[in-house]
């Protein structure tokens, strides 16, 4: 398969100013599957202006809620007509299994109809004035134009989570798609085409972040900037977004922590353990990559993970046997790699995988083996930093508090999760946890419905949920005076 896809700008599509282009790799692989446009700053704030100008003078703002609707839902409706070559793009692009890929597709047209169910539902707010003869009010109105930058890990399904709301707020976008995976954004720009959304409403603008993401960042023209990705580049852009005193969303991840309290029920917290960790090789924000088990229960927890995890399969995404795909790129894989070499150096004990696999049909992807360490401690790095690969790291616990702390006990704050069959444990572990998302005997499950974001460092704002959609607004208050007479202080009759 091979793809050459352009940008789109303003309704139309275009190649980058510069004329360069990039290669899209298959992780499995390493084979070539597309050819993109390699855009930079120029391209950026051609699409910027296109976005401006749609907000600015254009009908979209001021469009009545109902027809904004009708454009979201219609788009709902073509993802959902096209979501086995989206599935099939994913996976191509990502490197996942086709079977996690038809999942996103399938959440994705979800939340998409949810935004639309949700865009002539905001009526705004009737509040009682102090004064005689006056009314108030307070209204919900478009921010403007919003610069979303997506990451890799879940292409589409993450750019939803910003596009969809963006849109049925009444907003212009300029989506950014990562370097490495745009082709479902790209396929996503067909379809907005298709249901007729005005110029320069959707942009989706190509090339490294450095460029593009720091254009969008920086510029006086973009109102929001929403922002999934590391943490480091998530202060850049904060730093940028000064500029102009911007909004800033940011989701920056997490090291979530999954606590095993001895009356767990045990293969139930065994299962979650590895669905937490290995989907996707690990490479998702909320991965229960800490693992805290209480002692009583802890050597033959360990036991029973490290069994199920050397059965885990690696292969090809679309394979129906395959279970974990390879990690997302070769820079990625060497990232995995030195983590992998610092716990072994402070003293990490190494109980399964290390290393890449060395069966020969898995040698030209970017493979990593599920790994597992045991006796950990808080201080070492594969335990404080976000490895976001195949990587599981135990600790022990003694006491309810320990756990708590130890699990508090990072930078992140952005889910958590723990298993019990004590009532009232759930409810002091659940208040205690600092954490956007608790999990109480599950792990990594959220849907449209509820808000999704994060404590500390874990990000600020919140996506999905109706405060997915007030993100995307600004608050405004309108107050009338129809009095005959003047009621404040000065000039009025005494």
């Amino acid at each position: 398969m091979m793809r050459t896809t352009p940008m789109y700008i303003n309704s139309t599509w275009t190649e980058a100013l510069s004329g360069d282009s990039r290669e899209i790799y298959n992780p499995f692989d390493a084979s070539v599957i597309a050819r993109v446009p390699e855009g930079g700053r120029g391209d950026a704030h051609k699409a910027i202006q296109a976005a401006r100008r749609a907000f600015d003078t254009g009908q979209w703002p001021g469009q009545p809620a109902v027809e904004r609707a009708r454009l979201v839902f219609t788009l709902a409706e073509a993802i959902d007509r096209d979501r086995e070559e989206l599935a099939r793009l994913e996976s191509l692009d990502s490197g996942k299994t086709v079977e996690e890929s038809r999942w996103d597709m399938e959440e994705i047209a979800g939340i998409f109809r949810y935004y639309a169910g949700l865009a002539d539902k905001e009526h705004g707010e009737v509040i009682a004035s102090p004064f005689p003869q006056t009314t108030s009010k307070v209204v919900r109105e478009p921010v403007g134009v919003c610069g979303l930058i997506a990451p890799w890990n879940y292409p589409l399904l993450q750019a939803s989570w910003k596009i969809a709301p963006a849109l049925a707020a009444g907003c212009t976008i300029v989506v950014k798609p990562s370097e490495i995976t745009p082709l479902t954004t790209l396929k996503l720009a067909e379809l907005c085409h298709e249901a007729g959304f005005p110029p320069g409403v959707v942009n989706v603008i190509l090339g490294p972040g450095a460029e593009v993401g720091a254009q969008l960042a920086e510029s006086p023209d973009v109102d929001l900037i929403s922002f999934t990705g590391g943490i480091a580049t998530g202060k850049t852009i904060m730093r940028a977004a000064a500029g102009n005193v911007k909004k800033v969303a940011l989701e920056l991840g997490g090291k979530n922590p999954n606590i095993i309290f001895d009356d767990a029920d045990f293969d139930l917290a065994v299962d979650y353990a590895l669905n937490g960790v290995f989907f996707h090789a690990g490479q998702i924000c909320s991965a229960g990559a800490r693992l805290l088990v209480q002692d009583a229960i802890h050597d033959r927890f360990v036991a029973a993970l490290r069994d199920r995890m050397s059965r885990i399969v690696l292969g090809n995404g679309f394979d129906a046997q395959t279970e974990m795909g390879p990690v997302i790129s070769q820079e990625h894989l060497d990232k995995v790699e030195h983590y992998v070499e610092s716990a072994c150096q402070e003293g990490a004990s190494l109980l399964l995988g290390g290393q890449r696999p060395s069966a020969p049909e898995l040698q030209n992807g970017y493979f990593f083996e599920p790994t597992l360490f045991s006796e950990c401690t808080s201080d070492m790095r594969i335990v404080q930093e976000e490895v976001f690969g195949p990587v599981v790291t135990v600790e022990r616990f003694t006491t309810e508090q320990e756990a708590i702390d130890l699990a508090n006990g990072t930078i992140y704050g952005l889910s958590a999760g723990f298993w019990t069959r004590d009532p009232d444990r759930m409810e002091r572990v659940a208040q205690g946890l600092r954490a956007g998302t608790v999990w109480i005997n599950d792990f990594n499950v959220y849907f449209v419905q509820a808000p999704w974001g994060g404590f500390k460092q874990s990000g600020i704002g919140r996506e999905l949920g109706r405060s997915g959609l007030e993100e995307y607004t600004e608050v405004k208050h309108i107050y009338h005076n129809y009095a005959t007479r003047p009621v404040h202080w000065f000039g009025a009759a005494r």
